[in-house]
C-alpha cells in the first residue's frame, strides 16, 4: 500500500494540509508523460491536478511549469480561483512567498526557489508556450482538440532540462464515446485514470467510507441532473448527445472475434460514397439468428471498382448468401461488372431503424441480438481519422440523433454505417413491412 506522508500547515494557515485519495493519488505516482483524470463532477480531480502541480513547481528548484485550458477567459472564475484560494491560500499575497504578476488575470506566478508557472489559453498562449516546459496541466481537457494536446505536448520534451522528469497531465468531464482522449488511451499514448465521487474526502469520509452532509447535498444536485448531463457529470459515463437513437453498448455489443461455422449465414451490405465513406459489411447469422459484423470497410475516396477488387480479395472462397446494396443504379452495376451480384436493401428508414432498435435489446437470454466483431475493420481512413470524423462503423452509433423531439428523422450527418446497419436488419428481419412499399428498385437486381 503507498503511504503519504503529510505536512501540516502552519496553524494560522488559511488551507488545510492536503491528502490524495483514489486515482488522484494514482495521477500523483503516475510517470507516463501523459496522463488525464476523468471523471463526473465533484470528484476531486481539478483540486488534486492543482495540488500535484504546486508540489511539482516546490520540489524541483527553476521548474517552469504552464496552467492551461482552451480558452483563458474561462480560467479566473474555475480553476485559477481554485489554485489561489485552497492550492495557494496564504503562500500567495503580501506576506506570500510566491508571488503573482498580471492582477485579475494572471500571467504567471514566482516561486522563492526560482520555479514559475505560467497561465494562459490556447485561444491566445503568448509567452506561455513560448518556449520549452517541465510540466503543463490541463484544465477541462475534453475541450481540447487533438492537435492542441500533441501541440502541448511538443513543449513538455525534457529539453528544459529543470526536473529529472516531464509530464503533460489534466483533467476532465467524460466526453463521447469517440473523443479523442479515450482513442489515445486505446493506443497506450495516454494514461487515463477515472476518478470517482467517493475519492474525495469533503463527500466521503476516507476511513468510514460514509457519506458526509456535503457529499448528500453534492449528490442530490447531481442526481436532479437529466440526459447527457446526468450521465456525464454525475455517472461519469463517456456518451453522446441526447436524442441518442440506438441504446449501443460497446461494452455488451463490441465483441471478441469468435470462429464463424462454415453452416452460418454470410452476407454482405453495402452503403455507396466517395467523399462519405464507402462502406460494406460482411455479417454471419448464428442458430440463433443473431448478427455478427465480423469484418468491413469504412473508406472515402475510392471508386467503386476499387472496392469491388478489395470486396472479392477479402471475400475469398466464403459463401456470401447475397450482397444487398443501396439503390444507385451506376455503382451497383458497376459491382455486378466486378463479379458480385446484389440486390437493392430496403430502405424504409423509421422501419429499418425499429428493427436495428430490436436487435440492440437484450432478450430473454440476455443477450442483444447484434454484435460487432473488435478489429474488424480491414483498414483506418488515415483522412478520417484525422478530421476526428467515424471511421468504422460501431463509431457511429454515439452520433446517431434524431433531428428534434418527433423522432421523426435521423440527422443525415456520420451515418453511412448506420444506413448499412439499418440495410443488413431490414434483410434479415423484412418479411414484415408493415403494409408500407419498401426497397422498390428503379433498375433490374444485378445478381448475375
Amino acid at each position: 500500500m503507498t503511504t503519504y506522508k503529510i505536512v501540516e500547515a502552519p496553524a494560522n494557515s488559511t488551507i488545510e494540509a492536503y491528502q490524495p485519495y483514489g486515482a488522484v493519488a494514482d495521477l500523483w505516482l503516475c510517470r507516463s508523460h501523459e496522463s488525464i483524470i476523468a471523471g463526473p463532477a465533484e470528484t476531486g480531480k481539478t483540486r488534486g491536478a492543482l495540488e500535484l502541480l504546486n508540489l511539482l513547481l516546490w520540489k524541483y528548484p527553476g521548474t517552469q511549469a504552464v496552467m492551461i485550458r482552451k480558452v483563458y477567459a474561462d480560467m479566473p472564475g474555475t480553476c485559477i480561483q481554485t489554485w489561489e484560494k485552497k492550492v495557494l491560500g496564504d503562500s500567495l499575497g503580501d506576506n506570500g512567498p510566491i508571488t503573482k504578476y498580471g492582477g485579475e488575470k494572471p500571467q504567471f506566478y514566482d516561486y522563492p526557489n526560482k520555479s514559475r508557472l505560467w497561465v494562459g489559453g490556447l485561444d491566445n498562449p503568448g509567452k506561455t508556450l513560448s518556449s520549452e516546459r517541465d510540466f503543463a496541466y490541463i484544465n477541462q481537457a475534453e475541450e481540447l482538440e487533438l492537435t492542441d494536446w500533441e501541440t502541448l505536448t511538443t513543449r513538455v520534451t525534457g529539453r528544459a532540462g529543470n526536473a529529472p522528469y516531464t509530464r503533460v497531465f489534466g483533467d476532465c468531464n467524460p466526453g463521447s464515446r469517440t473523443h479523442w482522449i479515450l482513442e489515445r488511451a486505446n493506443e497506450n499514448k495516454l494514461t487515463l485514470l477515472h476518478s470517482r465521487h467517493e475519492d474525495n474526502p469533503t463527500l466521503f469520509d476516507p476511513v468510514t467510507k460514509e457519506i458526509t452532509s456535503q457529499g448528500q447535498v453534492t449528490l442530490s444536485i447531481l442526481d436532479n441532473l437529466t440526459g447527457l448531463r446526468h450521465s456525464r457529470l454525475r455517472l461519469g459515463q463517456w456518451v453522446s448527445a441526447q436524442g441518442q437513437i440506438y441504446d449501443y453498448d460497446p461494452a455488451i455489443h463490441l465483441i471478441d472475434p469468435l470462429p464463424i461455422p462454415p453452416d452460418w449465414r454470410r452476407f454482405r451490405c453495402i452503403d455507396f460514397g466517395l467523399k462519405h465513406p464507402f462502406v460494406c459489411g460482411w455479417w454471419a447469422v448464428d442458430h440463433d439468428e443473431r448478427l455478427y459484423i465480423y469484418r468491413q470497410i469504412y473508406m472515402t475516396g475510392r471508386t467503386v471498382a476499387t472496392h469491388s477488387k478489395q470486396i472479392n480479395q477479402l471475400s475469398g472462397n466464403e459463401r456470401i448468401e447475397e450482397t444487398v446494396c443501396d439503390h444507385d443504379a451506376e455503382d451497383r452495376q458497376t459491382l455486378a461488372e466486378n463479379g458480385i451480384p446484389n440486390i437493392a436493401a430496403k430502405k424504409d428508414v423509421l422501419w429499418g431503424i425499429g428493427k436495428v432498435q430490436d436487435r440492440l435489446k437484450k432478450q430473454v437470454d440476455g443477450k442483444p441480438r447484434l454484435f460487432i466483431f473488435k478489429n474488424s475493420l480491414v483498414e483506418v481512413d488515415q483522412l478520417l481519422k484525422l478530421e476526428r470524423r467515424p471511421y468504422a462503423v460501431e463509431q457511429e452509433f454515439d452520433g446517431y440523433i434524431w433531428t428534434n423531439t418527433t423522432k421523426e428523422q435521423p440527422v443525415k450527418q456520420y451515418d453511412d454505417g448506420m444506413d448499412m446497419t439499418r440495410y443488413a436488419c431490414a434483410f434479415v428481419d423484412g418479411d414484415v413491412d408493415n403494409g408500407i412499399e419498401i426497397g422498390v428498385n428503379p433498375v433490374s437486381d444485378y445478381r448475375g
